[in-house]
C-alpha cells in the first residue's frame, strides 16, 4: 500500500473547494486537448487503422469533459468526508487517495501527448495500463471513505477499459509504429 506523499499530491485547496476540484481536471484536460492541436489529432485519428467499434472523433471531447467533472467531484467529496471523519484510518485513506488522484491525473494528462503528439503507441499503452490500475485502486480507497466517491469513478474506469482497447488495438493494427501518421500533417 502506498501512502500520502505530500510532494506528489495536489494542494489541499484543490480538494477543499468544489469549484477547484471540478474545474482543475476539466481545464487541464481541455488545455492538453488543445495543445495537441485538435485538427491535427482528428487527422491522425482518421489516418490510423483503428479497431472495430471506435467512435467518431467528436465523441471524445464531451465524454472526457463529463468524466473529468465527475472525477473532480469525487475528489472533492472523498477529501471533505474523509478529512472531517473522527476515524484516523478514514483520514489516512482520504490523504492516500489524494496522492493516488494526483498520480492518476498526471498519467491521464500525458497519454494524449504520448499517443497523438509524439506518436508513441507503446509508451501510451504502458501509460494507460498504469492509469487504469491506479484509478481502480483509487476507486477502492475512496470507496472506503465514501461509497459514492468510489462509484463516481466507475464510469471513468469503464471508459478507461474501452480506451485501453482502442489504444492497444490501434497500436497493434499499425504495427506499433505511427511514423508517417503523426506529426506529418500541416500545423493548423
Amino acid at each position: 500500500m502506498t501512502s500520502h506523499i505530500p510532494s506528489m499530491t495536489l494542494p489541499r485547496f484543490v480538494f477543499e473547494a468544489p469549484a477547484a476540484s471540478i474545474l482543475l481536471p476539466v481545464a487541464l484536460g481541455t488545455a492538453i486537448g488543445y495543445s495537441t492541436r485538435p485538427k491535427r489529432t482528428k487527422a491522425t485519428y482518421a489516418t490510423l487503422k483503428n479497431p472495430p467499434g471506435n467512435p467518431p472523433a467528436w465523441v471524445f471531447g464531451p465524454t472526457w469533459t463529463g468524466l473529468y467533472a465527475m472525477m473532480g467531484y469525487s475528489a472533492y467529496r472523498a477529501w471533505n468526508i474523509g478529512m472531517s471523519s473522527m476515524n484516523p484510518h478514514t483520514v489516512e485513506l482520504a490523504k492516500h487517495g489524494a496522492t493516488l488522484y494526483t498520480i492518476q491525473l498526471g498519467l491521464n494528462l500525458i497519454w494524449m501527448p504520448l499517443f497523438f503528439g509524439m506518436g508513441k503507441p507503446i509508451a501510451a499503452s504502458v501509460d494507460i495500463v498504469a492509469l487504469t490500475s491506479v484509478t481502480g485502486y483509487l476507486a477502492y480507497i475512496w470507496g472506503q471513505v465514501d461509497a459514492t466517491s468510489g462509484w463516481l469513478l466507475a464510469p471513468y474506469l469503464a471508459w478507461l477499459g474501452f480506451a485501453n482497447y482502442l489504444c492497444h488495438g490501434a497500436g497493434y493494427l499499425n504495427n506499433w509504429d505511427f511514423s508517417g501518421k503523426v506529426g506529418t500533417f500541416k500545423r493548423q
